[in-house]
């Protein structure tokens, strides 16, 4: 079974080695790598893993954090593979196809960040709504959502920004950018975590920015 594990590790030679022969140890198979974040000496990635039938993901976590230095953040089901060029791809297909454009941009958020859903989402007159949604977007509408519109990407959270109890639900992680010029944002959820770095907000603006630059 395929897992996305995220770990952090000292950002120096032979720290993913390191990881990559604990997890080998228990069977596994790293078949990708994807660099999140490096700052402050500390690197984050994602490893896409093989785990042989029947082993609990948590021999994982037991495995990697025996590395010295070595945090694992979250373990995933995961169902595809890692794939860097997704957001050149998304934009390319949007740029083709603008018509379709915030329903592809909402479809195919969730693939590029490892999220459970996403969300266009307008607020006019005080009141919030959708512009296009993912599958698996929560069935709750938001009818308000007071924090828009945004100046920058932001962490959602729900102490701060009011959102709807079930776009929590799970454990969910949310985050939103600003899209377009009107009170408009792509908000995507990820349920179970992990939570959004800045690297990724930082691609989650960069992305909507392009897109609603298309579709002006």
């Amino acid at each position: 079974m395929l897992y996305l594990l995220r770990v952090l590790l000292p950002d120096r030679p032979g720290s993913l080695g390191a990881v990559a022969t604990a997890l080998g140890d228990t069977g596994a198979d790293i078949l990708g790598v994807d660099v999140v974040e490096r700052a402050g000496g500390v690197a984050v990635d994602d490893l896409t893993v093989e785990l042989p039938s029947g082993r609990p993901p948590d021999v994982l976590i037991t495995a990697a954090e025996a590395v010295d230095d070595v945090q694992v953040e979250s373990v995933r089901p995961h169902s595809g593979r890692l794939d860097t060029n997704r957001e050149l791809e998304l934009i390319e297909e949007i740029t083709a196809t603008p018509e379709r454009g915030l329903d592809l941009l909402a479809a195919g958020v969730p693939r590029i960040f490892r999220a459970g859903w996403a969300l266009v989402v307008i607020r006019e007159d005080g009141e919030a709504r959708r512009l296009a949604e993912s599958p698996a977007s929560p069935e709750t509408r938001a009818g308000d959502l007071p924090w828009l519109p945004l100046a920058k990407p932001v962490v959602v959270d729900p102490a701060v920004h009011w959102v709807p109890d079930p776009w929590r639900d799970l454990d969910t992680e949310l985050a939103a950018a600003p899209f377009g010029a009107e009170a408009q944002a792509l908000v995507v959820g990820r349920p179970g975590g992990p939570a959004f770095r800045p690297s990724e907000l930082a691609r989650l603006a960069h992305l909507a920015g392009i897109v609603a630059m298309v579709l002006s």
